[in-house]
This record gives structure tokens, sequence and C-alpha cells, in this order.
């Protein structure tokens, strides 16, 4: 990648200061949006520009924001920052290096969307991130981008920082919403989905902030432009965060189709010590896990499902010969145990079992009917819990009995884990 326009200010002494982003072309798309655009306009460029939703369902923004109900008011846009999956920082680097690049985005989706106060709700654990964000809000406003009649528009716009509490469940948009109105972040039945009753059952917008991060590029530089680049169905450019086993984890900005092997060998410096990959995590740790065979798929939302697996957050953890994929699975089904808020009960009940279930094999305790025992269990979460928290759990799980059974097998039969000498 020869520009970098996602990462532009990623490394910049003070880019997280308006004053350093506005001498590096920053705040130049808002007031084009504002004069150029009426909201109608925006809506109809980000649907044309394919912009696809960046916290890992990949739904078309543009769309998202259409099924705002006309003429219903106040509605409300609320930025996802709440990124917990393991193994997924991207966004993280967007919001401490360029937080101003962010309230630009939420500006003009804001007011594409006729909103008039908007939240960025980030994770507790962020609190470097939070304070850059708020210190930024307080510059924006004092420069005169939010309050009223930004850049004499006739435009007013509120923007608040909320930190949550640190919970994985409050990532899940009807969650984060609960959490953000005071209550305990679970989630909530859909229908009625957010865009039509939503913060505090009014009209509600929420994107991810790498999705709203696009929007000033797409205003600036247009559709066209965002759609010379990935496919026709996943166009644009993508974060994506690397880590495990290679010599260069970090963040990467990349067209999307980009080939997989691209990014592990030529950006991410390869495997590390040189050993043999033994699987692929693509999309974050809910995505199913995937074998060497599959190195050269495009990094694409239809490419990865066509091989069973998801695109996610575009969250790739590599996983190296020698690393126990029992005691990998049984970590993340830990994860999951810990973060289901406990609403439904093939949630809170299956992903325990799971764990327990993971646990003994990988301690010399399974049996061999804990194979089929662990796939029955998630056939009994799998779109039967109340929200995507029991779906996510699963991932991991199947995709590495399906690659990995012999490795399991060795575990019961053994009744030792052969990594652990």
């Amino acid at each position: 990648m020869a520009e970098p326009i996602l990462l532009r200010n990623v490394g910049v002494p003070d880019s997280h200061t308006i004053e350093v982003y506005m001498q590096r072309g920053g705040y130049q798309a808002l007031p084009k949006a504002l004069k150029e655009y009426e909201p109608a306009a925006l809506v109809d460029l980000v649907k044309r520009s394919g912009l696809r939703g960046r916290g890992g369902a990949g739904f078309p923004a543009g769309v998202k924001w259409s099924f705002l109900p006309k003429g219903v008011y106040p509605r409300y846009l609320v930025c996802n920052a709440d990124e917990g999956e393991p193994g997924t920082f991207k966004d993280r680097v967007l919001i401490e290096h360029d937080p101003h690049g962010l309230i630009e985005g939420i500006i003009i989706s804001c007011y594409a969307c006729e909103v008039n106060t908007a939240f960025i709700y980030i994770r507790g654990e962020y609190e470097f991130g939070a304070r850059r964000l708020e210190q930024a809000v307080q510059e924006a406003y004092a420069h005169g981008f939010l309050g009223k009649n930004i850049l004499g528009s006739g435009f007013n716009l509120d923007l608040i920082v909320h930190r949550g509490a640190g919970a994985y469940i409050c990532g899940e948009e009807t969650g984060l919403l609960t959490s953000l109105e005071g209550d305990r972040g679970h989630p909530k039945l859909k229908p009625p989905f957010p865009a039509s009753e939503g913060l505090y059952r009014k009209p509600t917008v929420i994107n991810n902030v790498e999705t709203l991060f696009n929007v000033p590029f797409i205003v600036e530089r247009g559709a066209e432009w965002y759609t010379s680049m990935g496919t026709e169905k996943s166009p644009g450019l993508k974060l994506f965060c690397i880590s495990g086993h290679v010599n260069k984890p970090g963040v990467y900005e990349l067209p999307l189709a980009t080939p997989l092997r691209t990014l592990i060998y030529d950006y991410a410096g390869g495997p590390l010590e040189g050993k043999p990959i033994k699987a692929i995590i693509p999309g974050g740790s809910s995505t199913p896990m995937i074998t060497p065979e599959n190195l050269d798929v495009p990094l694409d939302y239809e490419s990865l499902a066509a091989i069973g697996t998801m695109l996610g957050s575009g969250a790739v953890i590599v996983i190296g010969e020698g690393t126990c994929i029992v005691r990998t699975v049984e970590r993340l089904a830990e994860f999951y145990r810990h973060e289901s808020c406990g609403k439904c009960i093939p949630c809170r009940e299956g992903t325990d079992w799971l764990y327990k279930i993971l646990h003994r094999i990988e301690h010399g305790a399974g049996r061999e009917e804990d194979l089929p025992l662990l796939l029955d269990i998630c056939s009994n979460i799998g779109g039967k819990s109340f929200c995507p928290l029991g779906d996510a759990a699963l991932g991991p799980v199947r995709s590495s009995i399906a690659h990995f059974r012999d490795e399991y097998l060795q575990h019961i039969r053994d009744k030792r884990c052969p990594y652990q000498d």
C-alpha cells in the first residue's frame, strides 16, 4: 500500500491534536459535506460507495442509515468503540492517534442522518483513548466543529464520550444501548431494530469506529474512488490487526481482497522463528479457524464465507506449529464463558459446559465421547441464544474439531497434553 489513507496520521507527532490534524488536511471534508450535500444526498453517496460496517457484521452503512423512519425525531447516532474481542485492536489505534478523524466522520454522518446528539461508547479498558477523545471533543467545540450552527450551516450537534465498564456484551448493539441508558448491559430482543427504536426508544444509528472513520474520505474523494479498491461486493480499504506467531504484529491498511498470504508474509514479517503455520483465525476469535491450505484466500467478506469462515473485524490471529490447539480453544472458551451475560440458558449453561469439557480434555481427563458431546452442545447453542455471543463461542470449537480431531484424540488417549513436556 503506497499511500496510507486511514493510517495517514499514525506515527505523526501530536497527531491527536486539532492543530496537527488540520495541518494535515483534516476538517476539509466537513465543510464540503455541509455546503455541497443535502442529508439524503450524503446517504446516497455512502450507499454508492458500498462501505460496509467494519465492526464484524459487514452490513452496508448507507443502507443502515436509510432505515431511519422519515420524520421521526429526535434520533441518535452511537459510535461503537467497545472493541472487546480477543485479537481485535484496530479501532484503538485510530482512537489514540487520530481522534479528530473519527470525530469528523461522526459529524458528517450525523448531518447525513439528521442527528443532533451523538455518543461515542468506548470500552472501559481504553482509558488513554477515552481521555484523548474527550480532549479532542473539547477542541472540536472550541473550533466550531461541534455545537450550535456548525460552520454557519444551521446544523447543530452535541457529542458525548461515554465510558463503558468493560463487558464484551456491550459491543453488541442492543446491549450497548441498554448500558448507555444506565442499565445493566443486557441485549434486547430484535425486532424492533435500533434504526426504528433504539436509544431512549428513538431511531438510532450504531456504527463502528472504523466505519465512521471512512466517511470523510468518501466525501473528499468520491464513491467511485472507494469502489475502485477491493471487489464489487467488498469495496474499499480495511484495517487488519494481526497478532500471534508473526514477526511484526500490528495494524495494517490494505484494500479488501488482499490475499491472506500477503498480509502475513509481506506485511507482518512471516511466521515467528520461521516455524510453519498451524492454523489461522481470520476475523477475530469468534470466527472459525482455517489451515495453511487457505493462505491464498482473498481477505473479503465473500471469499472467506466461501471457505466456511468470516472476515469479522479483520483481526487475524496466526497460530504456529508447536502450539496446542486444545489449550488455545480452552482459553477462548473460558473467555466466552466469563463474558456471557447470563440472560439466556443456551449461552449461560452452554458456554460453561464447553469450557469444562475442553478443560478436562486438556488436562488428561477427557473421554472419546467428549467430541460428539462438544458438537452436540454447540448445536444447542447455535441459533438458540438471545444474542450473537452464544454463536461467537462456537466458531473456535467446531472448526478446531473439524481440522484437528486427531490432536483432540491424542489428548484423550494419552491422558495428557502432548505439548506440556
